[in-house]
């Protein structure tokens, strides 16, 4: 396995598959595709729960959640049966919390694809403080990372004719202020990272070409991508300019009065949060001076040579995971051993904090959304696995009121959801979360689905609502018997940084050894059939469900891969891969190699191994993880004669699902799947 790549490359079968549109490749996955359809929705409740995953996630009486408050009102991107691809529409905040918001519809984005002959999906909208007059509206041909950016009017309802057009691409572009921007985008060659987004930030003004554009700040090729982000300081408009020197490594500068970009001393390393009351806020991951990893620390802005000071420190058992600034106060949403809690903290004299616990549900998953400047008040959503969500409207006064919460869409009481620990190979307690039949006795089969990497928590959410954990797909597996787990396995961030540096580049194993910890520990307890456990992951999680059959084919009888990393020895040479080399290793570099290979799974396929069954799901359009990982994964698997299944959406992006009716169908097809191939299912 420490054979140079260039050697590995050459010997590939399967190399042909990386094009992504060509004639070939697309025929060949038309015909998996065929081949899955004609087998899955044949199983006898497909159609079922395909309709009422679509019920569910095309539910009227879903919460119109808001995407941001802009002054005295709310913004919301909404989706059902009748606009698959939503509307953008706006209340009065008075009427939203009320109950009862006045709606107006700003864009149908349906209408306005079949107006334009495009597949657009909906990629956000920056609205310009504080007057929110003008937005800068993001639009996505069929569901890729790169999009168009178009200046639209708020009080016309219409895009500005005239008004500034950011052509398709991955581009970074905020408001400087009504007549600029701060442009980050790729435009021929030399303007590109290895990793293929913009290595140039320019400042665009109002009625000038994109020629006459100025550089404000300039990356190299190597460095990931630059961006810039304009956020309110009270009154003040603070503009920064930022460049990605790695994936978790980013040198922050402000623009001065005359638009030049001073370098803040910050670290590297520190995730930036918001700005309040002249103070850079970040979380720690490196230690820095007095100050230990997981720690909010602010940064004087106009006083760059002060000493930061301590905003708060986590326990053992906490991490921070959502920073959101209002106008005096700072939003702090942590976990506590994996479940949510929410603070409101003040600036004080001499750098002093004070912290307020808001009085929320316990052992919920709290999820804090736009926050209201002037008000003070923050929306958070509050759920969990069987508790349908609720968003509350608190104040930082302790105030709070529901404005509205979703319906149950299914009966919660012949369900029972608790959190259990796995004890890994090198003794670290893994937490996980079960949700069974009440009443079950004996083993049964057993889903569990992880994520583990980039930081990210896989937090307890209800068990309708989560396109990219398959919808429904947990629900329909546990009131059908089996016992659906979420594994918070080390590579994410339920613990803070040190949970993520656990498994990171070489010490990757431990994310598949917590995974095959919380399996066996299910076995040991008598909860799973030692022969019907399946596992899901996409994107990072691809990786890590691949290596587990792999390096485990006996342990899991069937696993579902999304979206996959699965060829590691290739993956920094597609789309965005070179981005993750921070995350993973550089495989172009032996010693990394040397560690990557032992897992990669595309590599540690064997012939004469028969695998678990595998569903493969991806879309072709997916321009941040290459169809190439899937479809070589699926072809060399099927050729060990091993059970694969195989579907590519045409659209979707990353995300897969272009719409909710697509997420529903997958739904149903992992469903039957699980029904086909795990004993006991049935």
């Amino acid at each position: 396995m420490s054979a140079a790549p260039v050697a590995a490359q050459a010997t590939d079968p399967y190399l042909w598959l990386e094009e992504i549109e060509g004639a070939k490749p697309l025929e060949q996955v038309k015909a998996w595709n065929a081949e899955t359809e004609a087998v899955l929705t044949a199983m006898p409740g497909f159609a079922e729960r395909q309709a009422r995953a679509a019920k569910i996630l095309q539910d009227p009486a879903q919460i119109a959640i808001p995407s941001a408050v802009i002054g005295d009102k709310v913004l919301n991107h909404w989706v059902d049966a009748n606009h698959k691809r939503g509307l953008w529409r706006m209340a009065s905040l008075d009427s939203y919390l009320a109950g009862k918001p006045e709606w107006r519809v700003l864009i149908d984005v349906d209408a306005l694809g079949r107006a334009e002959g495009k597949s657009w999906v909906w990629h956000g909208a920056d609205c310009l403080a504080p007057e929110y007059r003008r937005c800068l509206v993001a639009l996505s041909p069929g569901g890729t990372d790169a999009d168009v950016v178009r200046e639209f009017d708020l009080q016309t309802g219409k895009f500005v004719d005239g008004g500034f057009v950011v052509p398709e691409g991955k581009s970074d572009v905020v408001w400087l202020n009504r007549d600029a921007l701060l442009v980050a985008r790729v435009e021929g060659e030399g303007t590109a990272t290895r990793s293929g987004y913009p290595r140039i930030v320019k400042m665009w003004r109002r009625g000038t070409p994109w020629s006459a554009a100025t550089t404000v700040l300039e990356g190299t090729e190597s460095d990931i991508s630059v961006g810039g982000s304009v956020i309110m300081d009270g009154e003040r408009r603070r503009a920064f300019v930022r460049r990605g020197t790695g994936f978790f490594e980013s040198q922050w500068s402000l623009l001065d009065s005359a638009g030049r970009a001073v370098r803040l001393p910050i670290p590297e390393s520190v995730v930036f949060r918001d700005v309040l009351a002249g103070r850079a806020i970040v979380s720690l991951v490196d230690p820095l001076g007095s100050f230990l990893p997981g720690d909010l620390v602010a940064f004087e802005l106009d006083r760059p040579s002060a000493a930061p000071t301590l905003v708060m420190r986590p326990s053992a058992k906490q991490s921070i995971e959502q920073v959101s600034a209002s106008d005096k106060v700072l939003w702090v949403k942590l976990l506590d051993d994996v479940s949510g809690k929410l603070l409101a903290l003040r600036p004080g004299a001499g750098g002093k904090w004070t912290a307020s616990p808001l009085d929320l549900p316990a052992n919920s998953t709290l999820s804090l959304g736009a926050v209201s400047g002037k008000g003070d008040m923050a929306f958070v959503a509050v759920e969990g696995m069987l508790t349908p969500t609720a968003l509350l409207a608190v104040g930082a006064d302790g105030s709070k009121r529901q404005v509205a919460a979703l319906p149950a869409q299914f009966d919660a009481s012949q369900l029972t959801v608790a959190q259990l620990f796995a004890t890994s190979k090198d003794g670290t307690r893994v937490p996980y979360f079960i949700v069974r039949k009440k009443g079950s006795a004996g083993a049964a089969p057993a889903l569990i689905h992880a994520y583990g990497g980039f930081r990210a928590a896989q937090t307890p959410t209800y068990l309708t609502g989560q396109p990219y954990r398959s919808g429904p797909l947990g629900l329909f597996f546990a009131e059908d018997g089996g016992a659906y787990v979420l594994a918070n396995i080390r590579g994410g961030g339920e613990y803070g940084p040190a949970w993520h540096k656990a498994a990171l580049r070489e010490k990757r194993q431990a994310s598949f050894d917590d995974l095959e910890a919380v399996a066996r520990d299910l076995i040991a307890r008598g909860i799973a059939r030692k022969d019907s456990i399946a596992i899901s992951g996409r994107s990072n999680g691809g990786v890590l469900t691949g290596a587990a059959i792999t390096q485990h084919p006996d342990l899991y009888r069937a696993a579902i891969i999304g979206s996959p990393l699965f060829d590691m020895q290739r993956y920094s040479k597609l789309s965005a891969g070179a981005s993750w080399i921070d995350e993973y290793g550089d495989p172009d570099k032996p010693a990394d190699w040397a560690f990557m290979s032992r897992y990669s799974p595309y590599q540690n396929i064997r012939p004469g191994v028969r695998y678990p069954a595998t569903f493969f799901y991806l879309s072709t359009k997916d321009d941040r993880v290459h169809p190439g990982h899937a479809r070589k994964g699926a072809a060399k698997l099927k050729a060990t004669g091993s059970t694969v299944y195989y579907h590519e959406f045409l659209e979707g992006g990353h995300s897969v699902g272009a719409d909710r009716a697509e997420d529903a169908k997958r739904a149903a097809l992992l469903w039957a799947f699980l029904k086909r191939e795990l004993p006991g299912a049935r």
